[in-house]
């Protein structure tokens, strides 16, 4: 199987979508390592311990992008404990950036691919999906969807969903639930749903400080699916700071 992406690649994306907060850092770390070099004496221990404390979560946020989207096996996919059949149908998601749907359609071949899309910047105001669709432009082929209206495609008639990175955009519990409830509705009988993200937990507190707020919690993911209808399967954790929910609807075959 031929490499799709670049190492690198991965922390290259977070640092251009999210140029700002890391401009921002650089700026006041070389600001105070030039006070602390050039200032009064005897403010310099104190002035190194706050650089140190400015980037010490900014150098733990880039190495567990590292780990996670450049060094480990997120877009190899042979994790998932679960694929589709030879030939099945499958629907990718993404919120502004598709970055899982050519892995999909490389692993999974002869699969009929489905990659839809449902940004919409007046419901997901997050400033780095903005930037990253102005880097990446969709790709010729991607379906535009709602959140909030009916997906689509027939009830049963998609054997497996990838939502890769992307469902945590959807800020609204009501919305997203509603968003799930219909993946349920297209999945067939004995198909399955998988979910992947990060949590706003401890390891991606320790990870990405604040930053981890954007996340959702374990028990925020588990309330959706339950009110969506959807049966938690199986979890995996692929490194301490990504977990994937593997889904089916209520009644259908596991």
């Amino acid at each position: 199987m031929a490499a799709l992406r670049k190492f690198g690649q991965g922390v290259g994306n977070v640092v251009r979508f999210n140029w700002p907060f890391y401009g921002l850092a650089l700026g006041l770390a070389a600001a105070l390592a030039l006070a602390a070099t050039l200032g009064p004496q005897t403010l310099h221990p104190w002035l190194w311990l706050v650089l140190a404390a400015l980037l010490l979560p900014v150098l733990s946020s880039l190495a567990a992008t590292i780990w996670v989207y450049d060094l480990s096996a997120l877009y190899r996919l042979r994790w998932l404990p679960i694929t589709p059949p030879p030939g099945a149908t499958i629907l990718s998601l993404s919120a502004g950036f598709d970055e899982i749907s050519p892995a999909l359609q490389q692993y999974y071949a002869p699969a009929q691919l489905l990659a839809a899309d449902f940004y919409d910047p007046a419901r997901h105001t997050e400033a780095s999906i903005a930037r990253a669709r102005r880097a990446y432009p969709p790709a010729p082929g991607i379906l535009p969807v709602s959140t909030s209206a009916a997906l689509p495609w027939p009830t049963a008639s998609i054997d497996a969903v990838y939502a890769f990175l992307a469902a945590h955009e959807i800020r609204d519990a009501a919305e997203r639930a509603a968003f799930f409830r219909e993946l349920g509705r297209v999945t067939r009988p004995g198909g399955f749903i998988v979910v992947t993200e990060h949590l706003r937990d401890w390891p991606n507190f320790l990870a990405y400080n604040i930053g981890f707020l954007h996340f959702h919690s374990h028990r925020a993911w588990l309330d959706t699916f339950a009110r969506a209808g959807l049966q938690l399967r199986q979890e995996v954790s692929l490194t301490p700071f990504i977990t994937s929910f593997i889904l089916s609807a209520h009644g259908h075959a596991a």
